[in-house]
């Protein structure tokens, strides 16, 4: 069992998960990659949450039209948990929200949750980048920044329903309000 924590399995986009996915599916040996896209856990960091609670805003370095299939990694650890007893299911798990969710749907999920009016606020990928560097550190930083830039040429940023832990496992992934419940916020 392989997670890419987010990372592209496309071998046309290359990169080190694609690369160890390919691996494992020629090597003949049973396997399972995990494939979430982005974390929900990524909107705990303090610019959005203090921004949400300040403002009423929830900042984050897509466009508002963008569809994401949004996961926890409370979900990852669901699936890996059912691919312990599921050797049946090989290759790659898709793992998040399907039908994938825009920044408006998640910023309307935190104004229920928070009890109060929140409205999604695209920033780029360098505002998140100097956001972000007092945290993580200027490199990895600027890593993110430019994953972040590299996905607004996507159209979504969509898991597929073929290969989804839904179809594959019966799974489905938390909704955002399910998830903020769930971690106690």
């Amino acid at each position: 069992m392989f997670s890419t924590s987010g990372a592209p399995t496309d071998p046309a986009l290359g990169g080190a998960a694609a690369l160890l996915a390919g691996g494992l599916a020629g090597s003949g040996v049973s396997h399972a990659v995990i494939a979430p896209t982005l974390y929900l856990e990524n909107l705990l960091m303090p610019y959005v949450m203090d921004a949400v609670r300040e403002r009423g805003a929830l900042p984050y370095p897509i466009r508002g039209d963008f569809p994401v299939s949004w996961a926890s990694h409370l979900d990852i650890a669901d699936v890996a948990v059912a691919l312990f007893d599921r050797h049946d299911v090989t290759g790659v798990v898709s793992v998040g929200q399907y039908p994938a969710i825009t920044g408006a749907d998640l910023a309307e999920a935190f104004g229920t949750h928070f009890g109060k009016r929140v409205i999604f606020e695209p920033i780029t990928p360098e505002q998140m980048r100097a956001s972000v560097a007092p945290v993580i550190g200027e490199g990895p930083a600027a890593d993110v920044a430019g994953l972040y830039q590299a996905m607004s040429a996507l159209p979504d940023h969509s898991i597929t329903p073929e290969d989804s832990a839904q179809k594959l496992l019966g799974i489905t992934p938390r909704t955002t309000g399910q998830w903020l419940t769930d971690i106690g916020l």
